[in-house]
């Protein structure tokens, strides 16, 4: 068996020494070039966006070396689960799912079955694997995607268990192959990594230092998306707006943002913002960019000052308000999405009310809610917790309430509005119904005549649901 473990110690380590970026490390050596000539991978991603844009790096290294994608898991020779460490019910999901793949290998012994992503990065995870999970047969982290050909072939070659996983600050490797999964809205990496230590958080465990792209690198790969015909670009980060912080530079998120407007491409979003980073110059940015999509998700997490500390967040209630005001003052038609989470350790009744109060103020569009989930090794675990479960419970019940009654309402607010829907394709309900999304972030479900996948339509509203908007082409 090879493996590298990983050390929660040294991912925890942050130095003052530049990130490395390299424009030769990925390599494919000759004799690995073809071996999935004639096989078959199946690749699925669990969590957020930057796992799914792995998921395409991933996909793209499997077909430079031969295999072709299926979604059939049974056709399979190589099964991967590219993985998410945010929440435990995530975790125990993916664990069922390996459980569950064992018996692929009862009809296919020769089936190469992996595991990545950052349940990769986690000790306690990666020891399970060693007692539980006899039939997995590779596993990697985020680290070393690059070196997949290797791992794979080592595998392949040796009938061994490979375990390969690096604890580091990471680099940043420019010469990955991509196999976009879409065909008018692409993802794109601006930095990776995250060094905000939220108390309560793993990603910066399994991620590693805040390391951000030169900018000349993000707008060619901007530049030949739209040469391509892409109508939208995400910009990814996990703190997309401490851009820049770590080159030097002199230029930050807002620079990179509007030099990005500036390349024409019709679409432009990004994900995820943290209020500490927030500035003026950004939201000016934003507001004076019509290719910029006035939707903003700017996690709240508690509506408590006490709770925001013990978070390690960074910012008060009233800084949060100061940059959501000055956004809905300044970005016409903006809307917001949130993340909330409820049952903090020691989270009291009157933390929890605080919470409801922001949410009432902001009126979010859509909020992400959660019952907190202790990630092992990080501090908020170490926290003595005296709120049950059962409070947990019915305090997410009430939240959930409140967030969807508000989103019923933003949505209701909609009804005769135009509305600028890039099409995503038909509906999945209903194949004679249209589905895309509006500047706004909105899910729109519409009808109409000669309508093509990844145009943008005019849609005039006619009707709203909690999550979704009904409306009629008027091209």
């Amino acid at each position: 068996m090879k493996t590298h473990l990983p050390n929660f110690l040294e991912a925890r380590r942050r130095s003052k020494q530049r990130i490395n970026i390299d424009r030769s490390e990925f390599k494919i050596p000759d004799d690995i070039k073809n071996i999935g000539n004639e096989r078959k991978y199946y690749l699925r991603t669990y969590g957020c966006q930057s796992n799914e844009r792995d998921g395409e790096t991933i996909a793209g290294i499997l077909e430079m070396m031969g295999f072709v994608r299926t979604t059939i898991i049974e056709e399979a020779d190589f099964v991967l689960l590219n993985t998410c460490a945010v929440r435990a019910n995530a975790e125990n999901k993916v664990l069922g799912e390996l459980g569950s793949l064992k018996r692929l290998k009862t009809t296919n012994p020769d089936l190469i079955l992996g595991m990545c992503g950052c349940m990769a990065q986690e000790e306690s995870v990666i020891n399970t694997i060693l007692k539980q999970y006899d039939h997995v047969d590779l596993v990697f982290g985020t680290h070393n995607i690059h070196r997949l050909p290797q791992l794979l072939y080592h595998t392949m070659l040796s009938k061994e268990k490979t375990i390969e996983v690096f604890s580091k600050e990471g680099e940043i490797i420019e010469n990955l192959p991509v196999k976009r999964f879409g065909e008018h809205k692409a993802f794109v990496n601006i930095m990776y990594g995250c060094d905000k230590f939220c108390t309560y958080c793993i990603v910066p465990y399994t991620r590693g230092k805040e390391r951000s792209r030169l900018i000349e690198d993000v707008l060619q790969e901007i530049q030949q998306l739209k040469d391509e015909g892409f109508k939208e670009v995400m910009l990814l980060g996990q703190n997309v707006n401490a851009y820049g912080k770590d080159l030097g530079l002199g230029y930050d998120f807002a620079f990179l943002l509007e030099e990005v407007a500036k390349v024409g491409i019709p679409r432009i979003r990004f994900m995820t913002s943290h209020p500490w980073d927030f500035t003026d110059k950004m939201v000016e940015v934003i507001a004076h960019h019509e290719n910029i999509m006035p939707f903003i998700h700017l996690p709240l997490q508690s509506g408590n000052d006490d709770i925001l500390k013990k978070m390690g967040r960074r910012y008060t209630v009233e800084s949060y308000l100061k940059i959501f005001d000055k956004l809905k003052q300044h970005v016409k038609n903006i809307a917001f999405s949130t993340d909330i989470i409820v049952g903090f350790p020691n989270e009291t009744q009157q933390q929890f009310e605080d919470t409801l109060k922001v949410i009432k103020y902001c009126e979010y569009d859509n909020c992400f809610t959660f019952i907190y989930s202790p990630r092992e090794n990080t501090p908020a675990a170490k926290l003595v917790d005296n709120v049950t479960l059962e409070e947990k419970n019915s305090r997410f019940q009430i939240l959930s309430q409140l967030c969807n009654e508000i989103a019923l309402e933003k949505n209701k607010q909609c009804i005769g509005k135009v509305l600028h829907v890039l099409v995503d394709g038909p509906s999945k309900k209903n194949k004679q119904v249209f589905a895309g999304y509006a500047e706004n972030g909105k899910l729109v479900n519409f009808v109409g005549d000669n309508i093509s996948v990844g145009e943008i339509v005019e849609v005039k509203i006619t009707a709203a649901k909690t999550w979704s908007l009904y409306g009629e082409a008027i091209k």
